[in-house]
């Protein structure tokens, strides 16, 4: 599979969309079907289990349902061609993604709020779109390491 962003046949081309990660999802629903393992210690882990692969459900579909679009002026969040959410670059404060050497999470902080996202995108080309895009000051000194 490649993951290298792509551009949509309706948008600009100064817009990336980045493609779908599913590796996260996955992990999250392997963790669930793992931790039955632990039935014989204690007989609560079925709800943990359970628990843990509806999430793991829930980020397999979002990521087949949600994009990211880096436009010229936001990052913009879409269902497959609706865009349901904006984030205009002036508003930022930071960002970081956390465990570079495993991209999980991806977190930014707005003037006004802060966002934790599940990685479920490419974290490579997340990190390239986000230092072309986004003036160096905006971003901590630690997420280019």
């Amino acid at each position: 599979m490649t993951t290298a962003p792509s551009t949509p046949p309706n948008s600009s081309a100064d817009e990336v969309v980045l493609r779908p990660r599913f590796w996260v999802p996955i992990g999250v629903l392997l963790l669930a079907a793992a931790s039955l393992a632990l039935r014989p210690l204690w007989g609560g882990v079925v709800w943990l289990a359970l628990a843990t692969g509806l999430m793991g459900l829930f980020l397999l579909l979002q990521s087949a349902l949600l994009r990211l679009r880096f436009a010229p002026q936001a990052l913009l969040v879409a269902r497959r061609d609706t865009v349901i959410r904006s984030f205009p670059y002036d508003a930022w404060i930071g960002w970081r993604v956390w465990w570079p050497a495993l991209p999980v999470l991806f977190y930014f902080r707005e003037e006004k709020s802060l966002h934790l996202l599940p990685m479920l995108f490419d974290a490579t080309a997340l990190r390239q779109q986000l230092e072309q895009r986004l003036p160096p000051t905006k971003a901590a000194p630690s997420d280019h390491a």
